[in-house]
């Protein structure tokens, strides 16, 4: 199979990434990143969460962002609405797309959202009925494709059924994350293999965490299988919670980079996205977790 030509990236840096940081952010600095990142031509910016502040407290305030950003035409500007009452915030602040998550792994499910992965499910009807009444897009995360802290190893056709449902109840979309990032290139290939005989390849999309330093690989795995669209986090936001110290999600601009390399359109300005990771990073005080910042600051 030939590489795609283009590939669309999902940026989850203020999402994902900032929800993982120990030290709080103001609106301001979570505004200035995501309108930084939509200046340097990112079409899809998870911006926040519409959880309870209690679980987590990082994602307080996601309204307040959604209110102050400056939206580009064209750009989607996502958020994460894991029930009806996220939903309905989401709603309230203006929100156009949600994304909704469900485990592959029965253990990680009942650890991490005290109920079963059909039961999880059954808890997103309401939510595509609500989408479905206000035109929202929703779009989906199947977490644990490729491994488990508490199980080891998934079944890649427990991750095809789990994906065929959210397909199934209205997720146009399914992004695959290998959440403690112990996939290997293979392991992906043939991940993508067994998924694409329930959801076409043209709906799914990787999301790869770094903590083995096998994220890059497996996106290339990913292209080979013909999967054109990414989850990335900018400078890397976003430590790994199951692997103290480990590195979490892998960086949008070291994407970048390699599709760059491969003549892949993105649309992004690669020079542009270093400099807000920086900025971020400047803020969290710390060197950006990208490999390709870090290597042209040093020259």
């Amino acid at each position: 199979m030939s590489l795609p030509s283009q590939v669309r990236l999902i940026e989850v840096g203020p999402r994902d990434g900032l929800q993982n940081e120990a030290q709080p952010i103001s609106v301001a600095d979570k505004v200035q990143l995501v309108d930084a990142l939509s200046a340097a031509g990112l079409g899809y910016i998870e911006v926040g969460s519409f959880v309870s502040p209690k679980w987590v407290p990082q994602m307080a305030g996601s309204a307040e962002v959604f209110a102050q950003i400056q939206r580009k035409p064209g750009v989607t500007y996502g958020a994460l609405a894991p029930n009806l009452r996220g939903f309905e915030d989401a709603l309230a602040a203006g929100v156009k797309e949600v994304a909704v998550f469900a485990a592959a792994s029965e253990a990680f499910s009942q650890r991490n959202i005290n109920c079963s992965i059909s039961e999880s499910l059954a808890r997103f009807a309401p939510i595509m009925e609500a989408a479905k009444q206000h035109g929202v897009t929703v779009r989906g995360y199947v977490s644990c494709v490729l491994g488990c802290p508490y199980e080891g190893q998934v079944a890649p056709e427990q991750v095809a059924m789990v994906a065929r449902e959210l397909y199934a109840m209205g997720c146009y979309e399914v992004s695959l994350g290998d959440t403690i990032g112990t996939g290997t290139a293979g392991a992906t290939r043939r991940l993508f293999e067994v998924v694409s005989a329930q959801v076409p390849r043209e709906k799914l999309a990787g999301h790869f965490h770094d903590t083995y330093g096998q994220a890059m690989a497996n996106i290339y795995a990913s292209l080979l299988e013909g999967i054109a669209v990414f989850d990335s986090s900018i400078a890397g936001l976003g430590g790994c919670p199951y692997a103290k110290g480990a590195s979490g999600n892998v960086a949008t601009e070291d994407v970048v980079y390699l599709l760059n390399g491969l003549g892949i359109k993105t649309g992004i300005d690669l020079d542009a996205l270093i400099a807000a990771g920086q900025q971020i990073s400047a803020v969290l005080g710390r060197p950006s977790g990208s490999r390709v910042a870090k290597a042209r600051s040093a020259q």
